[in-house]
């Protein structure tokens, strides 16, 4: 038996534009076909994903009159049924087109910024159409190369006022959907505005319904940068805003790559994967496990089937580490050596007598600090485990 099937319980979703991918890049043109939205939800259905996640644009052409939009959308729903597949999130499309080259919510002309209301409030009804549960909003154009543009104060500014009218609509129309924000600090724009999770988080604070607003951090997002994208999901999970998460791979310092999951920094990819699944003990995402990458542009159709394959069995290959990892006596016994159940309680909520407490402690910052931590150690058999050495 195959332990590394995918099945829809995994909740393994990809983008139309990711496994559609045509493998174009600045400098060659297309190597592949594209293909056509219903291709790849039932070859997607065949591999065992739960879904797909759309911008509008993937789906219906832009500018497309209301009757031919409306016999995409039935053509696309009966295909979703009949495959059982589902769309978990979608999104606008507000950086291609060349009316966007100076963003969109954020653009100096109020006429472009008017049109990506317009276009937004369609695609809002599109999600919702669908069934999407989860609505992201990616800047990709919502930045600048000179600052002498504008006021990023300004640019903040539109940015918030979109984003609560977007809340309003929805719970205007009664839509039962949550907004997320994706963060990037660089690509196509010289500096995006709000580049990191981090500054998404604070950011969603200063809304009028921050309730309704999460964030969709990726791991090429905040990897390219040098940061770690395993804090960034930790943060957001600790605040509870993780509402949606892109899953792919990417080196240090290198353009936005959207390399097949695990593909690199497998220790980091692993640390992820133990993150999300809650196997040391924190609590579980439970959303769709979302991958934002494509194959590479050396690959024909079946090389994208067999990108897409890759993704979801090494998802569950190191899901299958970290369980074993954090169910290991050996391990369990390092990381309880550092904690003292008795003196926690002290350390929250304050009150005069806990206060009174922790004075009355003994404590010898040189003798704590003598006391070796066995880290090299606790990295050495998650390394074991990584390499399947332990079990």
């Amino acid at each position: 038996m195959d332990h590394y099937q995918p099945d829809k319980t995994d909740l393994f979703t990809f983008g139309l534009w990711t496994v559609g991918n045509v493998g174009r890049d600045p400098f060659g043109e297309a190597v592949r076909r594209r293909l056509t939205p219903s291709e790849i939800v039932q070859k997607l259905a065949q591999l065992g994903a739960y879904g797909v996640n759309l911008h509008d644009n993937d789906l219906v052409p832009i500018g497309a009159p209301l009757k031919e939009r409306d016999r995409i959308v039935a053509e696309f729903r009966a295909v979703l049924d009949e495959t059982g597949m589902k769309v978990a999130m979608a999104s606008s499309n507000l950086f291609f087109h060349p009316v966007f080259k100076d963003g969109a919510f954020t653009a100096n002309d109020p006429k472009v910024r008017a049109f990506a209301f317009q276009k937004t409030l369609a695609a809002i009804d599109l999600a919702v159409e669908l069934g999407a549960a989860t609505f992201v909003f990616w800047g990709g154009r919502e930045g600048a190369e000179t600052d002498a543009c504008r006021d990023p104060r300004e640019a903040l500014k539109r940015l918030r006022a979109a984003v609560d009218f977007f809340c309003e609509y929805a719970l205007e129309q009664r839509y039962p959907l949550r907004f997320a924000l994706e963060a990037k600090p660089n690509e196509p724009r010289g500096d995006i505005y709000l580049a990191t999770t981090g500054h998404m988080l604070h950011f969603i604070e200063t809304l009028a319904h921050p309730e309704m607003v999460g964030v969709n951090p990726e791991v090429a997002h905040e990897t390219m940068a040098g940061l770690s994208f395993v804090h960034a999901v930790a943060q957001a999970m600790e605040a509870g805003k993780l509402f949606h998460v892109d899953l792919n791979a990417q080196r240090i310092g290198r353009f936005d790559q959207d390399l097949r999951f695990g593909s690199e920094d497998l220790k980091q990819a692993f640390l992820l994967v133990r993150l999300l699944e809650g196997t040391a003990g924190g609590e579980r995402y439970s959303g769709p496990r979302h991958f934002d990458a494509h194959a590479y542009r050396t690959e024909d159709e079946a090389g994208v089937w067999e990108f897409a394959r890759g993704c979801m069995r090494t998802y569950k290959m190191l899901a299958e580490r970290a369980r074993a990892f954090d169910a290991d006596p050996e391990v369990r016994g390092l990381l309880a050596e550092q904690l003292d159940p008795a003196l926690e309680p002290l350390l929250s909520g304050y009150t005069r007598e806990k206060a009174g407490r922790l004075r009355a402690l003994a404590l010898d910052p040189d003798e704590l600090s003598a006391r070796g931590l066995c880290y090299e150690r606790l990295d050495q058999l998650l390394v074991e485990f990584l390499l399947g050495v332990r079990s």
